[in-house]
């Protein structure tokens, strides 16, 4: 059962593509600057997950918001994450102490995938098992951000700026991909 749980998670995180943003936001930042993105990154994402699995549901009710209505929002909010991380001039970049709650720790850790993929595990497999298959993600996530910098001499830094920018692209197609699905949802329901 634990897998049940943990891989659903796991491919709704989609650490490889967040690693490359993570990347891409935290190049040229002191071990101490990054660290502080990281830890917050990770809280953020934690305390989001957590709480959106109790009141989520209530949530959507309240807001008259359907799963779809998500979808689409968390879509374009990657879309235009995806678009501005391609369009970035290096000389320009300014780094911001807030990246490791907007945009890495939600949407990128903790997105409308994970957010929904949660609240159907929860549905399925109880609170217990989903919960821990969550933290065991993020715990991953935690560890993938803290050896960041071994990719970065490992694969140089053009290797990992043309990396970030794929990511980017990913990413923009990740935001194209639940645009549609929330929209042929609401045109066509099952």
């Amino acid at each position: 059962m634990f897998l049940k749980t943990f891989i659903p998670i796991f491919v709704a995180i989609d650490i490889f593509a967040v690693l490359g943003v993570f990347l891409s936001l935290t190049e040229g930042l002191s071990r101490s600057e990054r660290n502080s993105i990281i830890r917050k990154s990770v809280i953020t994402a934690f305390l989001t997950g957590i709480i959106f699995l109790f009141v989520g549901r209530w949530i959507f009710l309240l807001l008259g918001i359907t799963v779809n209505d998500f979808k689409i929002a968390g879509g374009i909010l990657l879309l235009v994450i995806a678009v501005s991380e391609i369009t970035r001039h290096r000389e320009r970049r300014e780094h911001s102490s807030m990246a490791g709650v907007v945009p890495i720790g939600v949407p990128l850790i903790v997105g409308p995938a994970v957010l929904t993929t949660l609240l159907m595990l929860v549905e399925q497999y109880g609170l217990l098992n989903t919960v821990f298959s969550f933290v065991l993600n993020l715990f991953i996530v935690w560890i993938s951000f803290r050896g960041a910098q071994k990719i970065v001499r490992f694969f140089g830094r053009e290797g990992i700026l043309a990396f970030s920018k794929i990511m980017a692209i990913l990413l923009g197609a990740i935001g194209v991909m639940m645009i549609r699905i929330g929209i042929v949802n609401l045109l066509l329901p099952h």
